[in-house]
């Protein structure tokens, strides 16, 4: 399938989503209700998820549209949120660049050739927008049959995509990463600089097939410094943010452990700031004023006693009750033996408490 241009499609605030409270909320309108979508509501805690995905490997099942459609579904089915996320994986744009990679169970990404000298870098090659045609047929698959209800485009950061190249797999302390970061901050930043081209590549192809939304994710970035932060990492983020700004639609920007870095990652571009659990968003908002935030419920929680869960909600929506706008989330992703009824539950709660 041909990938179109963005001029081919329609203006953002012609889209059927302009209206809705998501989109509302990320532009700091009033909105009828705070919306609610959670990160990885697609995925493993879903018995029909993981009934559908038995026997398919991960990256193969980002190659589908047909899956990809059906899986990106399903949360919106079951628990009634205000958004849905594409479903794919931040390696995805990656390995359709090239990149020798995996995603296995249990481990994650693990990628065959870490990337650590000069000449690794030329095997991180730009993305061809017709390497991922297939995800532009599941952004048009997907908005038919959302119709009002917005889609959210995503894609991994360049500082967090180049921590599983350079250490060729997940890592706790990114020891790899750095040492290269700090030994030889020529290579590091033309390997981010290449990295973002990619991300951004990414990115327009999701805008241009129709998402009302996109998030970077900057899952690891909260292991550096604001300083290291600033120096080597926020040109690039800004260079994928800034590069969707003619686009006009609402950038989400997230990471975790980023409580110190949330000033930083605002100013690299986004409209609405993704906020972990350990921030308050009150204390967020003040951090980052006159930016919508998001969050920030704590994974866990799902798992306590309900009238805990629904304490936990309560104060989550106060503090988020005098930002330029809140959107109802967890601090991080679903994590996989939550119970799917209760998050349930926490849409319609979060429904029924901030109806104005």
């Amino acid at each position: 399938m041909a990938v179109m241009s963005s001029a081919e499609q329609t203006s953002p605030a012609d889209r059927p989503t302009a209206g809705s409270a998501f989109v509302r909320a990320c532009r700091g309108e009033p909105v009828p209700h705070t919306p609610v979508w959670f990160m990885r509501q697609a995925g493993r805690s879903l018995p029909e998820y993981r009934e559908l995905r038995a026997g398919v490997r991960m990256l193969e099942s980002c190659r589908r549209p047909d899956l990809v459609t059906e899986i990106t579904l399903q949360p919106v089915r079951r628990h009634g949120v205000d958004a849905a996320i594409f479903f794919s994986d931040i390696m995805v744009p990656l390995d359709a660049a090239g990149i020798d990679l995996d995603i296995v169970a249990g481990t994650g990404p693990v990628v065959a050739e870490p990337v650590r000298t000069l000449a690794d870098l030329d095997r991180v090659r730009p993305l061809d927008p017709a390497a991922v045609s297939y995800v532009d047929e599941a952004v048009r698959l997907l908005t038919a049959e959302l119709g009002a209800t917005p889609l959210i485009g995503f894609a991994g950061a360049p500082f967090t995509l180049a921590s599983y190249l350079v250490e060729g797999g997940p890592s706790r302390n990114h020891t790899q990463t750095k040492a290269l970061m700090y030994g030889d901050p020529q290579l590091w930043h033309a390997l981010l600089d290449r990295l973002a081209d990619i991300t951004l590549t990414f990115l327009r192809v999701q805008i241009a097939a129709g998402v009302s939304a996109v998030q970077l994710f900057d899952s690891w970035v909260g292991a550096l410094s604001e300083a290291d932060y600033r120096e080597y990492v926020q040109p690039h983020s800004r260079k994928v943010l800034s590069g969707l700004a003619d686009a006009g639609l609402p950038r989400i920007h997230f990471g975790v452990g980023t409580g110190l870095l949330l000033p930083a990652m605002a100013q690299a571009g986004a409209d609405v700031v993704g906020v972990d659990w350990r921030t308050p968003l009150d204390q967020a908002a003040k951090l980052v004023p006159g930016h919508p935030v998001q969050g920030n419920l704590d994974p866990a929680v799902l798992f306590a006693p309900w009238e805990v869960v629904e304490r936990e909600v309560r104060r989550v929506l106060a503090e988020g009750r005098n930002t330029p706008g809140h959107i109802f989330n967890l601090g991080h992703g679903v994590l996989p033996e939550t119970d799917p009824t209760v998050l349930t539950r926490v849409v319609e709660l979060v429904h029924t408490l901030s109806a104005r």
